[in-house]
């Protein structure tokens, strides 16, 4: 059945739990129909308890995002907002880290995302829709971890497809934007919150002193949707406790 009411459409990548579903909540309190893609099962139901739809979705797999965005648009309509959540990390050693688990993690964290904004965006004019792109960066974007070269790499790269893709729409007025997270509090984050010494360190480098939450991105990906960050595009809204501007680890 066919849905193509007035409500524009939000959907958000890696949706079903964490910062992704977090920024669906925040949409859908704002009035969008939230649609829901990850490669959990879970996506179905996490969706539901938000009013909105779920689909499975790999998006390492460029044939099987645009079949998504096929299926979104002969159901609900075309999006207008997109939010580019979907991420691996893949850590290991820089010396024998092999060219498989690179290709993979810029699979899914870069070509994926370029996949995606090209593929909702060219719907968008075709549309006439004034929409949103938000794509989830990090600050690794900025900064490097060594055991994760494939992600910093990735990271790196949403920075400049956000500001080549806001160049290329400004004459559609259609922005996009990224947010780098910080140390937030979701899955990810699991393994140092369960260390002691390890969450130390990083609350060491973060002056705010604690990890974020997934609500706290979530609210940034909402403005950054909304008509009060009408005049922002291209940008990177770094969400990080004031990590960034810190040069030293702290007592």
């Amino acid at each position: 059945m066919t849905d193509m009411s007035d409500t524009p459409i939000a959907l958000i990548s890696g949706g079903a739990q964490g910062i992704g579903h977090a920024c669906a909540a925040a949409l859908a309190e704002d009035g969008y129909k939230v649609i829901l893609a990850d490669v959990r099962e879970s996506v179905i139901a996490a969706a539901a308890d938000l009013g909105g739809a779920g689909y499975v979705c790999d998006f390492g797999d460029s044939d099987a995002i645009l079949a998504l965005f096929d299926r979104i648009e002969a159901e609900h309509g075309p999006v207008s907002a997109l939010v580019n959540n979907a991420g691996i990390a893949l850590p290991g050693d820089f010396l024998s880290y092999d060219l498989e688990t690179f290709d993979k993690v810029l699979a899914v964290n870069l070509r994926g995302v370029f996949v995606a904004t090209q593929r909702a965006a060219r719907a968008m004019v075709e549309n006439g829709i004034e929409g949103s792109i938000v794509n989830m960066s990090s600050i690794n974007a900025q900064v490097a971890i060594p055991a994760i070269p494939a992600y910093c790499a990735s990271k790196g790269g949403v920075m400049q497809i956000t500001k080549v893709a806001a160049l290329a729409l400004a004459k559609n007025n259609i922005r996009v934007n990224a947010v780098g997270p910080g140390s937030i509090d979701t899955e990810m984050m699991a393994g140092v919150n369960a260390n002691p010494e390890a969450f130390k360190m990083a609350m060491s480098r973060t002056p705010l002193g604690r990890a974020g939450t997934a609500r706290e991105i979530g609210d940034v990906v909402s403005f950054l949707c909304s008509k009060k960050a009408s005049y922002v595009t291209g940008e990177t809204i770094y969400v990080d406790g004031g990590r960034l501007g810190l040069n030293y680890v702290m007592s």
